[in-house]
């Protein structure tokens, strides 16, 4: 049977797969890592994409090869196809004040009537992740660089553009030649999940003029090929994600990664003027209401950090803690925060008494803080109008014991690990399998679950004692 590859460029690393095209089955995968930091060059993913195929054993068996990727990111062409600039990343937060400026420019100067014109716009109000404001921020604060953009890719199409035989030295002719999907596209800010289209008038209202943008491909469209490899559309993280989990309507999925997202399947887009949920579009053709936070794993991360454990020291020290940590509360801006939107908001501890100063209390504030800000953006799709029967736990944060059992009671529902695996990059292999066969949907591939944990024991007074104190978090000057 043929085998094909999906590749998971993320903030952190770089994963391929490789899997049999009917049954998925793993048959081999490679990994590399990328440098820290919320801007790097494009390069840098390349290489590591190189490093990544080399470590799976390469290509030369391999038929068909779809790329998910980091969403947002902002890569900046020149007219001969060479990197302007680093690129920025979704996590880099300097565009805030441009994502604001933008809002209120749509609305004449009123901003509650722009976020509504962003939300009927393109499902989704601007915050400092989405590249209409990353390429404000560049117009105004470096001209020189901004001049010089003939186009903007994302991560997954510049990898794809790359892999199809394409990059500095191109030209013009080379820059037609970039594509997307609609899952990734929907997250910039200038494309519409309602019309499928691109907007013109709010890529020139960001960067001041127009530029080349990626052709967006269907589903299961090939979006190019490299020599006897075919190249599917790629996808979005999340989507992707989605895709590999068989995701449907009723379905959500909370990753705990560098992120926190909540993303649910919906047969119609969504608008929401708060900015609380973005309307992106998923992999398939239907859409993907999402809810993300810029702190996740990493909470968990500075918690051990601070209490000198590993993380099954921190998951036992929770576990070791009342539910509430004694009225304990941590908020867990730790990076700023994108839902709700505070870019330079402070993590904060509450409610300390001597009682509750302990690390088993501190371990437990943490995690629960964490649920609680996913909790939030669940509670922000459910008002959408989104169906949400069946809740799923992923991500590296979904391996601890501590937050799959202390997940139900936060959330409200039972809770579904599935088998811990590279999901990104196994829906992006299960898209180029798609592509490959050419059939009206893709390959039915089977997902292991891990565990089950029911809801029964609820504890809304967590979720009621974080509401009291989230909107008393600091900001940085």
């Amino acid at each position: 049977m043929p085998l094909v590859a999906g590749v998971d460029s993320s903030t952190q690393s770089c994963k391929v797969v490789i899997r049999d095209a009917e049954s998925g089955a793993l048959v081999r995968s490679g990994r590399a890592t990328h440098p820290d930091g919320t801007e790097i060059h494009p390069d840098r993913w390349w290489d590591a994409l190189q490093a990544a195929i080399e470590a799976a054993g390469g290509l030369d068996d391999v038929a068909a090869l779809a790329v998910g990727g980091q969403q947002h990111g902002m890569v900046a062409l020149d007219a001969d196809g060479a990197v302007v600039r680093d690129a920025l990343l979704w996590n880099d937060t300097r565009s805030a004040q441009a994502a604001v400026e933008l809002v209120r420019e749509l609305g004449g100067g009123d901003v509650a009537a722009g976020a509504q014109a962003w939300a009927d716009a393109v499902g989704s109000v601007p915050v400092a992740s989405l590249t209409v404001t990353k390429l404000r921020w560049l117009r105004d604060a470096e001209p020189g660089n901004a001049d010089r953009v003939a186009a903007v890719a994302l991560p997954h199409d510049w990898l794809t553009w790359r892999l199809a035989g394409h990059g500095p030295g191109s030209g013009p002719a080379g820059l037609d030649a970039l594509t997307s999907d609609r899952s990734d596209a929907s997250g910039t800010g200038y494309w519409s999940p309602r019309t499928e289209s691109y907007r013109p008038d709010l890529l020139e209202l960001a960067l001041g003029r127009q530029v080349a943008l990626p052709r967006v491909v269907g589903p299961s469209e090939p979006a190019a090929a490299a020599g006897g490899l075919v190249l599917g559309p790629g996808a979005g993280d999340n989507a992707a994600a989605a895709l590999a989990l068989g995701m449907r309507e009723g379905d959500v999925a909370i990753s705990i990664g560098t992120s926190g997202v909540v993303s649910a399947v919906s047969r119609t887009p969504t608008t929401d003027p708060s900015g609380l949920v973005a309307g992106f579009a998923d992999a398939t053709g239907a859409y993907l209401p999402l809810a993300c936070t810029l702190n996740a794993s990493r909470v968990l991360d500075a918690a051990a950090r601070m209490l000198g454990v590993d993380h099954a020291g921190l998951s036992a020290l929770a576990l070791s803690a009342p539910p509430g940590a004694d009225g304990l509360v941590l908020v867990p801006y730790l990076e700023g925060e994108r839902t709700p939107d505070k870019p330079t908001a402070t993590g904060a501890l509450h409610g300390m008494r001597l009682a509750n100063t302990t690390p088993a209390h501190l371990a437990r504030a943490a995690v629960e803080g964490m649920l609680c800000a996913l909790a939030d953006g669940l509670d922000a799709v459910r008002a959408q109008g989104v169906p949400v029967r069946r809740l799923l736990l992923i991500g590296g944060g979904a391996q601890s014991e501590a937050v799959r059992r202390i997940g139900p009671s936060v959330l409200g529902m039972d809770v579904t690990v599935p088998a811990p695996g590279e999901y990104v990059a196994d829906g992006a292999a299960r898209q180029a399998a798609w592509v490959l066969s050419g059939r009206a949907g893709p390959p039915a591939w089977t997902v292991a679950t891990v565990s089950e944990t029911s809801a029964s024991a609820s504890a809304p007074e967590i979720r009621e004692q974080y509401a009291a104190v989230r909107e008393l978090t600091a900001t940085r000057s």
